[in-house]
């Protein structure tokens, strides 16, 4: 049995799991796995006990969790309380969910981006529960004068075999809060896991699918106003003037209309990202009347000059700058400029061996070139805050990835102290990175400051799109070296973009290889730009993974066979010391795909292609089967492997691989953003293409490597490979290599 420290020390458990009072619990919900009649329902509480920080037992014993982590439909609100609720040894059908306040003296890392919510908690959300059950135990003992050896859980009670004893927790919850939180805590063993590994339903499931108020969206507040923007109309330009807005202020329901400087004086956090910070604001009582206010405004832009902006990183807080060069941008340049690069010598990020002279004395050198153009998030919930300033506090409710920069932020623009700030989570309707960027948080404190009243600020679904934050334009050119036998002798990639290179240059293939080169480039650019759905694997994965089935072909192997030649030298004999993945676990997945597809069986209708990818400490592979129906791609099957250690939910893991999989052959096939003198030209969905519900695979099996290993990450791993599978196989339907995103063309791939 895995024994494990409380501490941090004593003191430090105690204070990061004290539950503090106060404060709004949003999306207060029943499990969706609970009881289904009411009078099986147990009641709730007449009192509360509070055994730390993450959760509270009614002298009923009903069990209250909290879920630390914001919810943007990754599931956490479920499986984080889902790994307390195990190691409690909890009747799961007796426990209610909270989303957790944000609280940074109880909870760490109160952050859902880069796929790490499970992996970063698994092990205080462990000590939370086992902690609890400890101190049950141990009132246990006391109650009966009997060893604490003794004394046993079941599903929510205590248990003393040799005397017949049996009590529920609500029996000993007061008497257990008021032990001391143990030294240390015995975890258990996997294989006795009753909860974890089972499939459990979404907590908020049935009031999703009822429209209860659970989003930003939703959120009302007596007295509150409804805000809107008008920002520059393209990037690289600022505001000039305006008429002061006296006719817009007559218009039925306005209030008023200013302008606001949203980072004025304040040391920027990279989750600041934003272009635009001098805004015109329209503030009325409705919706409706706002957006036609907004429309009838007088503004007038002018260019800006460049500059550098400054943001401190999360977690070291050093200064990272980002040229922001002035004019206005075009796609068709910026198309011009990347090539240039991608044919030049770059940034060397690793060298291995002699890779150059590899190239000169090649027999056949295998040269192609990829290229993405930028990508919006298009969240289905737009991004909306509500905020209500007073002198003595702000309050802000909303959707927001990265709710304790947003509070640092807010404090500092507001000029107020931070734990007078109190920022409160919704359910979000999608984030895919673009609410890591709390810019409208921010504005809708700014508002509400200057107004002296409680507002929401929403966007447009134009407003969203074209304000950015942007997933960055990418190129990449690779190459391989043959020999006289078809042998690979040497493999160069150099890979850049706008404003940023996607490379990754000590993962697979590198360590694989005698002769490996890696380099990068950038190209600075006034549209802002930032995470998207596994940032810069999105791209690179796709194109790495299209160019090694070119170069399979080119020797004559299968392309599975090929990569796990490559994972196998990787493993016996590997190249370097800072490969950054696991070659077993990599060549697991692989093999795991082929035997789940019967790879290598006769197909007779379906046309196959095959990817794999390490991103976010997890392992993908994923085979694609498509036909060609009137010129356009059907997506008939998936079939993905993938291997993220523990898996907590086995049904909402296999939804998450599924919408990353929708997800990324959507974004492939179909999305772009492009620019025009600094303009986004694709303004709402009418341009903007995404991809339909009847375009979306027909079936999807989703196979999940059976793992001892803590949880890694889940909700961004299957998005980057399926792009390279989609390539793969439509080259075989096709007969042709594709390139350049988005890949289906004036809506057919061929004819």
């Amino acid at each position: 049995m895995t024994t494990l420290k409380t501490s941090y020390g004593r003191r430090s458990f105690l204070k990061t799991t004290a539950l503090t009072g106060g404060g709004l619990m949003l999306g207060f919900s029943w499990l969706a796995s609970c009881q289904s009649k009411p009078e099986a329902v147990l009641q709730m509480p007449k009192e509360w006990f509070d055994l730390n920080g993450y959760l509270k037992i009614g002298e009923n014993g009903l069990v209250t969790i909290m879920s630390p982590n914001p919810e943007i439909g990754q599931n956490v609100k479920t499986s984080m309380p889902m790994i307390v609720a195990e190691e409690l040894d909890a009747d799961w059908n007796n426990v209610l969910v909270e989303q957790a306040p944000l609280n940074t003296a109880i909870f760490t890392r109160q952050l859902a981006g880069g796929s790490q919510s499970i992996r970063q908690g698994w092990e205080g959300l462990r000590m939370a529960g086992a902690a609890a059950r400890q101190m049950l135990r141990e009132a246990a003992s006391q109650a009966w004068d009997v060893s604490i050896d003794e004394i046993t859980t079941d599903a929510g009670f205590l248990v003393h075999e040799a005397s017949g004893k049996k009590v529920g927790y609500g029996e000993m919850a007061s008497a257990a809060a008021k032990i001391a939180v143990p030294e240390e805590v015995q975890l258990k063993e996997i294989k006795d896991f009753k909860i974890i590994g089972t499939s459990r339903k979404n907590v908020d499931g049935s009031k999703i699918v009822t429209g209860k108020p659970l989003f930003g969206l939703d959120y009302q507040s007596e007295g509150m106003l409804i805000a809107m923007m008008a920002h520059p109309p393209a990037f690289g330009m600022k505001l000039k003037s305006f008429d002061g807005g006296a006719a817009v202020k007559s218009m039925p329901g306005i209030k008023d209309v200013f302008t606001i400087k949203s980072y004025e004086g304040i040391d920027k956090n990279m989750f600041d990202a934003t272009a635009f910070t001098e805004l015109v604001v329209v503030v009325g009582t409705s919706t409706w009347e706002v957006m036609n206010a907004k429309k009838a405004l007088k503004v007038e832009w002018e260019p800006m000059e460049g500059y550098s902006d400054a943001f401190a990183h999360y977690q070291s807080g050093a200064k990272n700058y980002r040229e922001m060069p002035a004019g206005l941008e075009n796609s068709s340049t910026h198309m011009a400029k990347m090539a240039e690069l991608g044919a030049k010598s770059a940034n060397v990020l690793r060298r291995d061996g002699d890779p150059e002279g590899a190239f000169k004395k090649a027999a056949q050198v295998i040269e192609r070139t990829y290229s993405a153009p930028f990508l919006a998030h298009n969240t289905m919930e737009p991004m909306n805050f509500f905020a209500n300033v007073t002198q003595e506090k702000a309050e802000l409710v909303g959707p927001i990835q990265t709710p304790e920069f947003l509070e640092r932020s807010v404090a500092a623009r507001l000029g107020m102290p931070v734990e007078k700030v109190d920022i409160q989570m919704t359910r979000m309707g999608g984030g895919f990175g673009r609410r890591l960027y709390g810019h409208f948080g921010v504005e809708a404190a700014v508002i509400s400051q200057k107004l002296k009243a409680p507002v929401k600020l929403v966007y447009t679904r134009e407003d969203d799109m074209t304000y950015g934050v942007y997933r960055p334009a990418y190129h990449a050119t690779y190459r391989a070296a043959l020999d006289e036998n078809k042998n690979l002798i040497a493999f160069h990639v150099r890979a850049g973009g706008i404003p940023e290179s996607p490379i990754a240059a000590n993962r697979f293939p590198a360590g694989a290889l005698d002769n490996y080169l890696a380099e990068d480039w950038a190209i600075a650019s006034n549209i802002s730009v930032g995470a998207f759905r596994a940032p810069r694997s999105n791209f690179i994965a796709g194109a790495e993974q299209s160019f090694l089935d070119e170069v399979a072909e080119a020797m004559g192997k299968d392309p599975i066979q090929f990569r796990l030649d490559l994972l196998d030298r990787a493993m016996k004999n590997p190249v370097g010391e800072n490969n950054d993945y696991e070659a077993e676990r990599y060549a697991g997945v692989l093999k795991l795909v082929r035997d789940k597809s019967g790879w290598g069986k006769e197909q007779t209708k379906t046309n196959r292609g095959v990817s794999a990818y390490f991103c976010h400490n997890s392992y993908v592979a994923q085979i694609l089967d498509l036909v060609v129906d009137n010129g356009k791609p059907v997506v008939e099957k998936v079939h993905c492997a993938i291997d993220c250690g523990i898996v907590v939910n086995p049904d909402a893991a296999t939804n998450l691989a599924e919408g990353g999989i929708v997800d990324g052959i959507g974004h492939a096939l179909y999305s772009g953003l492009t620019f025009k003198d600094g303009a986004p030209e694709q303004k709402n969905f009418d341009t903007y293409r995404l991809i339909r519900h009847s375009e979306a695979p027909k079936s999807i099996d989703v196979h999940f490597v059976d793992s001892n290993i803590d949880p890694t990450g889940l909700g961004e791993p299957p998005y980057p490979p399926i792009m390279g599978a989609l390539a793969n196989a439509l080259y075989k339907a096709t007969g042709k290599r594709f390139y350049d995103q988005p890949l289906l063309v004036n809506q057919k791939i061929i004819g």
